[in-house]
């Protein structure tokens, strides 16, 4: 799909297929950025901040989760009744505002609270740019947009704690926030000038509690679309320990120190490159064949990972860690926009709706996996080996209920 349908292109007036997706890409970084790239000012928030347990340095992410995730609810059912511009253009307000009030907090108490509240803002730019990217594709061509979106959206995990650490060369961590609010306010004049209302009037819903229950009974009891976010979120839960977890893998253990941001974007490129090819063949393949052989790959990867991490006394060798942890990011990459696209494929007709329950189901059900991920951190890579192929076993017992025990049947058709 190198052109616009006459659909699209309506939709979306005069900008091009390419700005498109650089818009939203653009637009759900913003919440990669506000997590990874603080990942290397950690330890300096938490001694800055009077933080003495260092498991405790990572609720500065958990607690954006919850804010970013319980928000998604209050986004779907206002975009579906205003529109998409007005609720985006509020979320970033929010993320702009909480961002440039941290830089002065005086507890950590306050600067979690203050993360809660940029995660509600944040909660737009995810909620909405689905919703928006749904409006305008359907089927095999909203997972390849949203393929790409996700490859370009991953180049902000890639750069963001080389970023957080050079912007920390200049003073201390109060900067880091002062960045991402500067780039917010960028794609919010972005989004002003150039994006325009997609939301089809047939499909604006009145904002009354009937309307909106009804809205959430419609996506709650399709299981196709339940199955797959459930099976999304265990999955992206291990993506949040992960991340919970990362500072302490890579310099804790593996004492990496200034080139912790350089295997971390090692691996997040494998997730981009992963979610390039998934756009490349995801319409011949389909979404289910690729995403199935993908979740199975992770689950078999995972496998042989932990028995290697239970084969070693003290931690296995970096090489041996970054190999494994590369291959089961790169099967990810396959997952995510695929499982997210096969959950929005039957509720185009309530698309802001779905958006924000499967959204708030994903993230915070994701946060909440992670955090118990990342709690359980005791010095070893264990917990966290262990956590990625526990999950992925619950993500392939919800697909199979989602496809009544049958994988890689090809049921979607091109649009």
């Amino acid at each position: 799909m190198s052109t616009l349908s006459q659909t699209a292109a309506a939709r979306l007036g005069g900008m091009g297929r390419n700005e498109f997706i650089a818009m939203m890409a653009a637009m759900m970084a913003l919440n990669a950025l506000a997590i990874d790239i603080m990942l290397p000012g950690l330890q300096e928030i938490g001694a800055s901040l009077g933080v003495a347990n260092e498991n405790h340095r990572q609720y500065v992410i958990t607690a954006y989760l919850i804010g970013f995730g319980i928000a998604q609810l209050a986004y779907g059912p206002l975009s579906d009744r205003f529109g998409r511009r007005v609720p985006l253009l509020a979320g970033l307000g929010i993320y702009i505002a909480a961002g440039l009030a941290i830089v002065a907090v005086p507890s950590f108490s306050a600067m979690l609270a203050l993360r809660f509240v940029q995660g509600i803002g944040s909660a737009a730019m995810r909620v909405i740019t689905v919703s928006i990217v749904r409006d305008v594709f359907g089927g095999r061509q909203m997972a390849e947009v949203m393929s790409l979106i996700m490859m370009v959206f991953m180049i902000a995990p890639v750069i963001a704690p080389a970023t957080g650490q050079a912007v920390m060369l200049f003073g201390n961590w109060h900067l880091i926030f002062i960045f991402i609010s500067v780039v917010a306010v960028i794609n919010g004049l972005w989004a002003y000038m150039r994006l325009p209302e997609t939301l089809d009037p047939q499909d604006v819903r009145s904002l009354n509690p009937r309307t909106i229950i009804d809205g959430f009974r419609i996506v709650l009891t399709n299981r196709i679309a339940l199955c797959y976010t459930i099976a999304g979120t265990f999955v992206f839960g291990a993506l949040f320990g992960f991340i919970n977890s990362a500072q302490q893998v890579y310099v804790g253990i593996y004492g990496l120190g200034l080139w912790f941001p350089v295997a971390f974007a090692g691996v997040a490129a494998f997730m981009s490159l992963s979610s390039f090819l998934n756009s490349k063949l995801v319409g011949r393949f389909g979404m289910r064949r690729l995403s199935h052989g993908a979740l199975l790959g992770f689950m078999t990867v995972n496998a042989l990972w932990l028995l290697a991490q239970l084969t070693f006394d003290g931690p296995m060798p970096f090489a041996l860690f970054i190999v494994f942890f590369g291959l089961a990011m790169f099967q990810f990459g396959w997952i995510g926009s695929n499982f997210n696209s096969l959950a929005m494929e039957p509720l185009g007709h309530v698309a802001g709706t779905a958006s924000s329950v499967l959204g708030f189901m994903g993230t915070v059900g994701g946060a909440l996996i992670g955090a118990a991920i990342g709690q359980a951190f005791d010095g070893t890579a264990l917990p966290m080996v262990g956590g990625f192929f526990s999950v992925s076993l619950m993500g392939l017992l919800f697909v199979l209920i989602a496809e009544k025990g049958k994988l890689f049947q090809a049921q979607n058709k091109p649009s």
